[in-house]
């Protein structure tokens, strides 16, 4: 049965790329609860869709619109927003009067693999590390080599 609804929808949709597309689409439709234009015949959702499309039950260009609109991943809006309209306003705005462009706003939020100094000790002791005690009385920490056996300290 398929196999003379496809020749027969060839005739009404000579790319058979795109028939095969609007019968998807149709047969998507009938799974999700769209009426039929006509009678099961105990047949599945794509020979249905194939039969509606060679006996001209749907409007094929609704079809395509269908077909287009649930491809699109980003909708067009008509309006903006209020919101964006102000902004907008403000930044020519400050654009005429400086003749610069703005620098864009700041990230609110610092990005997860930043680590700033105060946040060291909190990572180490998550980790396990106790953190290192701030030298005591101002006096800074010995060089490194100098006071352990075997090492000199380096003479300038």
């Amino acid at each position: 049965m398929a196999r003379v609804t496809v020749e027969d929808c060839v005739t009404k949709i000579p790319n058979r790329f795109e028939l095969v597309m609007l019968a998807a689409q149709r047969a998507r439709s009938i799974a999700a609860g769209a009426e039929l234009t006509l009678e099961r015949d105990n047949d599945k959702n794509p020979v249905v869709a194939l039969r509606e499309i060679a006996d001209e039950t749907i409007d094929l260009d609704d079809l395509r619109e269908g077909l287009i609109r649930s491809l699109q991943k980003h909708v067009e809006m008509d309006e903006p927003e209020e919101d964006d309209v102000d902004l907008i306003a403000v930044q020519q705005a400050a654009i005429v009067e400086t003749g610069e462009t703005p620098a864009p706003p700041a990230p609110d939020i610092p990005h997860p693999g930043m680590a700033f100094e105060d946040d060291a000790d909190a990572v180490k002791e998550d980790e396990g590390i106790e953190p290192e005690a701030p030298p005591e009385n101002g006096a800074e920490e010995a060089p490194r080599g100098a006071g352990e056996e075997g090492t000199e300290p380096k003479e300038a």
